[in-house]
């Protein structure tokens, strides 16, 4: 089985993804970890992570696949060239990974594939399943018992060469194969450049995270609108937040770019329009999105990121666009966010307009309420001396 083992890494390879281990199909050690993690309300509006049957599967894979004698653990390199190392503050970003492709249709794809060059190596049907970040596994200690790299600080899993900039996912197998080492070290060390560098403090000391306050969390899954003192610290995050990674030595030193086209930004993606997002049609708003993870945050979510980055920013580009959120977005939650950005502006009459505008015409009572204090904000911004 050793030959054959080298293969399907070799096919792995081949086939697109970056690093491959075997580990086995034993429980996992860390799941009472996570169970009381989900105990502690962590995991935020995410329920999906915390239903019963989610829970009883994912701390053991063989409740998955009862079949399953091995796991092929793979860790495949998303970062494309030219990411600065510092983002510009100054103007509104997208996550790295969320530049391209949606990575889950391209990592299934290429795991069918590999699947298939599995049973041709080894000349019979293979009972396989396949996964990233959607199926009920601890995929983090599943790469780093393959492995594939340490758990750090800030809860990533990350390669001594490759850094962090990895998307992890795995296939289940009914083939008993050699499994690797475990990456026993932690090279973290004493630094605490992720810690320091979260603007919202939701890294944890045990290194998991606060999902409730972490920004990927706020922008994509959670619904309706931000929280008030979150807001300001979203800051120029459109979609998901990379702060932890790019400031990591790890990353800054050794992280891998990679020439996959699928990993290849979209033109708009790099230097998104705030304009464009706030007036995002409500029929036809997926077509600009096709295949595009940006999908998962829903139209009004983009709407309400986009709301809350043009405050931050205090773009005066925006303001026109805010206003046609504010009076005309279906969403209330778009619409509050427009309300407070527009609060943000001090000494523009137009901000002050719009919320007036719309202090007349809301139905809705928080979205009212927003309008209320944006313009006691203003006036109390206006009347401050010096």
């Amino acid at each position: 089985m050793h030959d054959i083992k080298a293969q399907i890494k070799q096919d792995a390879m081949d086939a697109g993804f970056t690093l491959a281990g075997i580990t086995t199909s034993e429980p996992l050690h860390g799941y009472p970890r996570y169970e009381a993690w989900i105990g502690k309300g962590f995991h935020g509006e995410m329920s999906y992570l915390a239903s019963e049957r989610g829970l009883f599967r994912r701390a053991d894979p063989r409740r998955i696949m009862p079949e399953c004698r091995s796991i092929l653990m793979l860790a495949t390199a998303y970062q494309p060239p030219g990411c600065p190392t510092q983002q510009d503050a100054s103007s509104p970003s997208i996550a790295r990974y969320a530049l391209g492709r949606d990575y889950h249709l391209t990592l299934i794809e290429r795991m069918e594939a590999l699947r298939t060059s599995i049973e041709h190596l080894v000349g019979k049907p293979v009972k396989a399943m396949a996964y990233t970040d959607t199926g009920p596994l601890l995929e983090r200690e599943l790469a780093q018992r393959a492995g594939l790299g340490w758990i750090g600080r800030n809860s990533m899993l990350i390669h001594p060469s490759h850094g962090s900039y990895l998307l992890l996912s795995e296939i289940l197998l009914d083939l008993e194969l050699e499994p690797d080492p475990p990456f026993e070290k932690d090279l973290c060390g004493t630094c605490r450049r992720c810690v320091e560098a979260c603007p919202t403090t939701c890294i944890r000391e045990d290194r998991t995270l606060d999902a409730r306050r972490c920004i990927s969390y706020l922008t994509i899954e959670k619904r309706g609108a931000i929280p008030v003192d979150l807001r300001e610290a979203i800051g120029n995050n459109l979609f998901g937040c990379d702060t932890c990674q790019a400031v990591c030595p790890w990353n800054r030193r050794f992280g891998t770019e990679t020439a996959d086209p699928a990993f290849q930004p979209a033109p708009d993606r790099l230097s998104p329009s705030l304009t464009t997002y706030l007036t995002l049609n409500p029929s036809r708003w997926r077509a600009p999105f096709k295949e595009s993870p940006l999908l998962r945050a829903k139209r009004e979510g983009l709407v309400r990121n986009a709301a809350v980055v043009a405050g931050n920013l205090q773009d005066e580009e925006s303001i026109p666009a805010l206003g046609h959120a504010l009076l005309k977005d279906p969403g209330p939650a778009a619409r509050e966010l427009a309300a407070w950005a527009l609060g943000q502006y001090t000494g523009q009459e137009q901000a002050r307009d719009y919320l007036q505008t719309a202090a007349e015409t809301e139905t809705n009572s928080v979205v009212l309420t927003t309008i209320q204090i944006a313009l006691e904000t203003l006036d109390e911004q206006e009347h401050r001396p010096g």
